[in-house]
């Protein structure tokens, strides 16, 4: 028998969040069958979420074996998570990701995340929404973070929010514990680290709005 990850009182809370969900949202998994320790534990947070509200559809994958799909939505990490919308059975996919199991304060990143998805509005202010249209070039954005950081999800949320409002730019919390290799590569001490573009621009700690996109526009310049 399996045990489950969320108690009553967490559903309970979760439940009353989701009443907030107005379009459906499409979560697509990506896991692998060996040498990924969370991958088992994501999957079973992601149904137990999901089956919260009939909002929320799931689809899962392996990595390796449809890896087409995998290539599709640019998912290379297991577990990987896609948080899309839905509509009729078309997947609307705003290039949100989630590398490593959303646990600890990352857990309030995924339900927050599926909320922004469902209102298909992104939240930003006037100023920043017009520097995002008006991008040329694409922009990804890996924000590290770990389970036990508080002000990690501030950044999250605000890549997500940005990668909602542009079909140029991408974002994806990497769960930097999970992934040590790439943690390495872009030289994370501290979280949260967002790096922008491979290295081309990086902010370490939760920072407004204004600050990130003068980030953005340095790194694409």
């Amino acid at each position: 028998m399996t045990i489950k990850l969320l108690n009553n009182e967490v559903i309970e809370q979760v439940q009353e969040v989701f009443d907030g969900l107005s379009e459906p949202v499409q979560v697509l998994f990506f896991g692998k069958g060996f040498d990924c320790d969370y991958c088992e534990d994501t999957l079973q947070l992601i149904r137990e979420v999901v089956d919260i509200s009939d909002k929320l559809e799931l689809t899962e994958y392996d990595i390796d074996e449809d890896a087409a799909i995998a290539g599709q939505y640019n998912i290379d990490k297991a577990p990987g998570l896609v948080i899309a919308g839905l509509d009729g059975k078309q997947i609307l996919d705003y290039g949100i990701r989630f590398a490593g199991i959303p646990s600890g304060h990352e857990f309030s990143s995924l339900i927050n995340t599926m909320l922004l998805v469902s209102a298909r509005d992104s939240g930003l202010n006037q100023e920043t929404r017009e520097f995002l249209q008006e991008l040329n070039q694409p922009v990804q954005m890996l924000v590290f973070v770990t389970p036990s950081c508080p002000y990690c999800p501030r950044s999250v949320i605000l890549a997500h929010q940005m990668a909602l409002e542009s079909p140029m730019v991408e974002a994806e919390m990497i769960e930097a514990t999970e992934f040590p290799e790439l943690s390495t590569r872009f030289g994370v001490s501290g979280v949260p680290q967002t790096t922008i573009n491979a290295g081309a621009g990086m902010v370490v700690g939760a920072v407004p709005e204004g600050q990130l996109i003068a980030e953005i526009n340095n790194a694409l310049n």
